[in-house]
């Protein structure tokens, strides 16, 4: 990637400021502001579509590269406790998930410019290890005995300056009848360590920040000389640090302000530090029993904070323009668009109305939470797509892009960090090289998410709609409020993670009259926390029926709200009471058109279909998202039992997928109950077609006046634009929009008996 950047905000309204950071190996490159309409540069399509605007950042910018830092740990800076240190105890316990890795620092106060200071280490050989160091002359003292991954230990050095005489304790905290990593060493060390001024003391890395740990930590502590041998069997035994009295330099607490990035130390010298770059926090630490699984319930047993060599907060690029957003420039999509020679690259952000106005009756809300849990999403990378029931997937597609995420540690909630754990935060002060308009996925050579959430900005463009542009960012920030001016809503086609502020703001908003429309698939699902501490990271802790991965037990509660993690159909919120449907089944191979059910002949529904055929099947012609069929990709399903309200109608069902879909995992739970009259006693099977894989069109009104109509699939809006947008996908879509954004001279939607 010799041309990328991203921005320090994704949602900004007139007289916002958004900094735009890019790294550059050519000379010079070429920003301009551009407006974007359609994302896609499939030729069966309307064609890619963007506006060039006139503003004050377009122009020619110098060239440099700007490097990414991955890995966490935990800095304190330099200090005058640390610095009259000569004679010291490092103290921990310790879960290594990668011991075989290479040296990791555990606790260091280490200058790696000048080969001097001390810390605790793991050994390039997999062993606990001491380095000393003075002026480039270093010793490293070794256990010779290599720690078993995924087990934890007490470990521990002393050092004495006045003899040299150095222990290190390697102690299993479950003991085996055999034992072959345990280790008590005692040698005598030649180099007495000195730091330099400045040196700070780091957990999980060294130097200058380097040799990062993979594994867990919990409770270190750092003593002014070395203790006896039956004080730090005390220590192992769970005794505070605190008993060792006036020795004790520094004892610091994991399980304290767990939702922050404090790291707080109880000694009296405060020796507070602070997390960089997001380790997870809220997990087990050695002590954990399983009678709690909530961090919150029993706090001592989470005094462990998991490090990665990949976990990433901000990128911490220089800023190299701005943008401050003119008060006349519309709400809308749009990019600064990035060229140098034959190198492109986008930074889309979002223009809203001002706080508090709207300017249009209609809001189209773009799921910028759902971008970024998607963020450097890898397709089919690590094995977790078969290629074989991917028929049209290209493996060729976007190398660049996904080799440079995977080299820079930048994985996404999809991914797993490089010792194999699961991710549960991401931020977007960093590239998300997937947002990106002309992005196709190479797992079905189509556009996903952003690129094909601009079908929609380009069929309101075409058919002459003004509608608002807002985000999840927004709607989390400022809840109902910010809907309440607008007619109807729309969202997005993948709209997957939510917070519980926006879903009670939805919920609020259609109680008191508003209308939505529903035009995606798999939405409503994923419980997501926004960090309230640092708004630009959001946390995803998978389990259950999650997909792919799960957290590990004790470890499903989310560490910046307290709340559980997992799926809102698991938390009793199930999509089909917000929108009448919920997640049902996927498949990526082609779509399937829909067939008119008896509730599409209802009169509250006769508005929706005006112009639409008795035995029209809808959606059956060519798609730009999975190739033909407007239901697919991802779909959803009315259930009565999961929320769907009783004077719902069922308008249509899709019908002909193939054996290539499959039902989401807690779908296969729920088989026994009749679902509008088709029941089933057997669950849905891999590659077998079954009643629960399909796509629902559902309406239903809300008091006051309000409504939801609802597709059920992801595929929906890459229908849109077939036959020069004259289509019946299209004409519904169109029926609806218009209707919702209307109203009657009560304040309701009107009772569709006529056109």
């Amino acid at each position: 990637m010799r041309l990328l950047g991203y921005s320090d905000r994704l949602s900004v309204a007139p007289g916002d400021t958004i900094r735009f950071m890019v790294s550059c190996e050519h000379p010079s490159y070429r920003a301009d502001l551009v407006r974007l309409i359609h994302g896609d540069e499939n030729p069966r399509g309307p064609g890619y579509k963007e506006h060039l605007v006139a503003s004050d950042i377009n122009g020619e910018y110098p060239g440099r590269v700007q490097h990414i830092h991955s890995g966490s740990y935990v800095i304190v800076e330099d200090n005058a406790p640390l610095r009259q240190i000569e004679s010291f105890t490092l103290a921990v316990w310790l879960y290594p998930t990668m011991p075989q890795a290479g040296s990791q620092g555990l606790l260091t106060r280490w200058s790696a410019a000048d080969g001097a200071g001390y810390g605790l280490f793991i050994g390039e050989a997999g062993d606990l290890a001491l380095w000393l160091g003075d002026a480039g002359t270093v010793e490293r003292l070794r256990t010779g005995t290599p720690l078993r991954a995924h087990d934890w230990y007490f470990v521990a050095a002393t050092y004495d300056a006045t003899s040299g005489n150095v222990r290190l304790y390697q102690e299993p905290v479950r003991r085996w009848p055999v034992e072959t990593t345990r280790a008590v060493v005692q040698q005598t060390a030649a180099v007495r360590p000195r730091c330099g001024a400045g040196t700070p003391f780091l957990m999980a890395a060294c130097g200058a920040v380097s040799g990062h740990f993979n594994g867990k930590l919990d409770r270190p502590s750092l003593f002014g000389r070395a203790l006896r041998p039956a004080e730090v069997a005390a220590l192992q035994a769970g005794a505070s640090p605190h008993d060792c009295g006036a020795a004790l330099v520094a004892a610091w607490d994991f399980s304290a302000d767990i939702p922050t990035d404090k790291v707080t130390d109880t000694s009296n010298h405060q020796l507070h530090g602070r997390a960089i770059n997001m380790p997870t926090r809220a997990v087990t630490g050695y002590n954990w029993t399983g009678t709690e699984t909530s961090f919150r319930l029993a706090p001592h047993e989470y005094g462990a904070i998991y490090f990665h060599d990949d976990d990433l907060e901000d990128a911490g690029w220089k800023s190299d323009f701005a943008l401050t957003v003119p008060s006349d420039l519309p709400s809308g999509v749009y990019a600064a668009r990035l060229r140098a020679n034959d190198d492109e690259d986008y930074l889309p952000f979002f223009v809203r109305p001002p706080p508090g106005t709207c300017t249009a009756p209609i809001a189209l809300l773009f799921p910028t939470i759902h971008y970024l849990a998607y963020a450097n999403f890898r397709d089919i990378s690590g094995g977790i797509w078969d290629l074989e029931n991917l028929p049209n997937a290209d493996v060729s597609a976007h190398r660049a892009e996904y080799a440079y995420a995977a080299q820079h540690g930048l994985p996404g909630l999809y991914d797993l960090h490089s010792d194999g754990s699961g991710t549960a935060y991401v931020s977007r002060l960093r590239p998300i090289l997937n947002m990106r308009p002309k992005f196709r996925y190479r797992v079905w050579g189509a556009p996903a998410r952003f690129p094909a959430d601009l079908y929609l900005t380009d069929w309101l463009e075409t058919k002459g709609y003004a509608a608002d542009i807002i985000t999840d960012d927004d709607l989390h920030a400022e809840g109902a409020d910010l809907l309440a001016p607008y007619k109807v809503v729309l969202t997005g086609s993948h709209h997957e993670y939510w917070t519980a502020q926006m879903l009670a703001a939805l919920d609020t908003y259609l109680q008191a009259g508003g209308r939505l429309m529903y035009l995606g698939g798999n939405s409503l699902f994923g419980v997501t926390s926004v960090d309230p501490h640092r708004p630009h990271v959001i946390e995803v802790r998978r389990w259950g029926t999650s997909w792919p991965f799960e957290m590990p037990p004790g470890e499903r509660y989310h560490s910046t709200t307290g709340e559980p993690g997992g799926t809102w159909r698991n938390r009793g919120w199930a999509p089909n009471r917000f929108v009448g449907v919920g997640s049902s089944a996927a498949g990526f191979d082609r779509g399937a058109p829909y067939v008119r059910q008896s509730g599409s002949f209802d009169p509250r529904a006769a508005f929706i279909f005006a112009g639409i055929g008795p035995d029209e099947a809808i959606g059956d012609f060519p798609s730009l998202m999975v190739q033909h069929g407007a239901a697919g990709y991802e779909t959803d399903r009315l259930d009565f039992s999961l929320g769907t309200p009783p004077h719902a109608l069922l308008l249509a069902s899709s019908v002909g997928h193939s054996d290539r879909y499959n039902a989401f995992i807690d779908e296969r739970l729920q088989f026994t109950k009749g679902i509008d009259g088709v029941s089933s006693t057997t669950p849905p099977q891999e590659g077998v077609l079954h009643p629960f894989i399909r796509a629902d069109m559902v309406y239903f009104e809300t008091p006051n006046g309000g409504a939801v109509f609802s597709v059920g699939s992801i595929a929906w809006r890459g229908s849109l634009s077939f036959n020069g947008y004259d289509n019946n996908v299209s004409r519904i879509t169109e029926n609806v929009l218009r209707r919702f954004a209307e109203v009657d001279q009560h304040g309701g939607v009107e009772d569709g008996s006529g056109d």
